[in-house]
């Protein structure tokens, strides 16, 4: 077995935002392979992100985005379960990445189960990600819910243009 050093379960932490225990125990099942123990950490974030889900997101942001020019904007409601979460930089940041995503990609429901005649194009967690195309908006928000450990759930999303 590889020597398992505190700078691999630094670097390991750094990437994933994993526990100092769980990126270890990663490290130790996947022989020192950062990228292989990455990926463990992930399968068992996002199986745990899917345990979060009902619990109650009473906190969380309502963040802008106004496209340059001023003739389209958008309005999304992220919510989470504690304000501890919701007050930090990565929430804020993925609730104004999601803004910026509403007013490129103009979703018309937030997910599928809102309305089931829409095609996946429009519907918000399922489109691609506008900041990495290998992600759904769904899974984008499911990764941060594995990081921070609480259920996050989009609850409103509004568009503006002008002229519609």
């Amino acid at each position: 077995m590889p020597d398992i050093t505190a700078k691999l379960i630094k670097e390991l932490r750094d990437n994933t935002g994993a526990g100092i225990m769980d990126a270890k125990k990663a490290l130790e099942e996947s022989n020192g392979d950062l990228e292989k123990a990455s990926k463990i950490l992930a399968e068992k974030g996002l199986a745990s992100a899917e345990k979060r889900i009902g619990r109650a997101t009473e906190n969380g942001v309502i963040e802008s985005y106004i496209h340059t020019g001023g003739r389209i904007g958008s309005l999304v409601e992220l919510s989470c379960e504690t304000d501890f979460v919701a007050r930090t930089e990565e929430f804020i940041k993925c609730a104004k990445e999601i803004a910026m995503q509403v007013a490129a990609m103009n979703p018309i429901s937030i997910n599928k189960e809102d309305n089931k005649e829409y095609e996946d194009e429009q519907i918000l967690v399922l489109q691609a990600y506008i900041r990495d195309s290998s992600k759904t908006v769904g899974e984008v928000v499911k990764e941060l819910s594995a990081r921070v450990g609480e259920n996050i759930v989009i609850k409103k999303i509004h568009r503006f243009e002008i002229g519609n």
